[in-house]
């Protein structure tokens, strides 16, 4: 459903930049004016139930629009469509905490969880060099202190991942990290999982950029180097990490005949 529902939205926006079709930013725009004039009095008059709704009709509202500005920078450049998408997805958090303060007028607790890309502070990577933002940025900028960056790391096992866009997920044998690597590293410590406090003045190694894997919905082993590698400080990247040394794969809901195939691991750095 969601591949299928992504073809479509880039059929849609390469008949826009075509001039095939002409674009739906005005109406989104006004249907989103529209509904936020009346939110007021729908709440007074209903109580929080109404309000609830209509804070969940405002944010559909505001993905539609946030949505048609994302595949049209798709088209423009990856930069550009990714620091959309993480501007919204902070500005999500911040009307979701504002909707919970109204409710009972204390701050909210609120868990992100979401891939470490996206929740790592990008000015501590070579993703703040190429001029992209995230998630975990926005958010230590506007909250201070009261923002907790918590990411995740894995030397080696096993993962759900495809190996191109739109293919379907795969059991895919994970890598042993690569030497000098942050996840071989944590693995030298010789513990199966532990957690490990970023705000220790003693990991001042950990200050100077370090090779840091990412993997996502996508993992390719054949170029993991160039595809999954970057710099990243991660003591100001994040405030805590949790490693595990071993990762064993998600079984997804809807498993696909090709996630039960198990590739055969490589042995690294030829094969037999």
């Amino acid at each position: 459903m969601l591949r299928s529902l992504r073809r479509r939205f880039a059929r849609l926006w390469i008949a826009v930049s075509a001039g095939i079709i002409e674009p739906c930013e005005d109406q989104v725009v006004k249907q989103l004016l529209d509904l936020r004039e009346k939110g007021v009095e729908y709440a007074g008059r209903d109580g929080l139930v109404a309000a609830d709704e209509f804070f969940f009709a405002e944010q559909n509202a505001l993905l539609a629009k946030n949505a048609e500005e994302y595949y049209r920078a798709m088209f423009r450049g990856r930069h550009s469509s990714w620091n959309v998408r993480d501007c919204h997805m902070a500005d999500m958090f911040d009307a979701l905490a504002r909707h919970l303060r109204r409710h009972d007028g204390t701050s909210p607790k609120i868990a992100v969880w979401a891939h470490n890309s996206h929740l790592g502070d990008a000015r501590a990577t070579e993703m703040g060099e190429r001029g992209e933002i995230n998630v975990g940025q926005l958010l230590r900028e506007r909250y201070g202190p009261d923002a907790q960056s918590i990411g995740f790391t894995t030397y080696d096992g096993t993962v759900t991942a495809s190996s191109d866009w739109d293919a379907d997920g795969e059991r895919k044998f994970v890598r042993p990290a690569l030497d000098g690597s942050i996840e071989a590293l944590l693995h030298s410590v010789g513990l199966h999982q532990f957690i490990l406090d970023l705000h220790d003045q003693r990991l001042g190694g950990f200050a100077t950029p370090l090779l840091e894997r990412a993997i996502g919905v996508i993992y390719r082993t054949q170029t993991e180097r160039q595809s999954h590698y970057f710099q990243a400080r991660v003591t100001d990247q994040f405030d805590a990490l949790i490693h595990v040394d071993r990762s064993t794969a998600l079984v997804p809901l809807e498993p696909s005949p090709h996630w039960y195939h198990v590739e055969v691991p490589e042995t690294y750095p030829s094969g037999l």
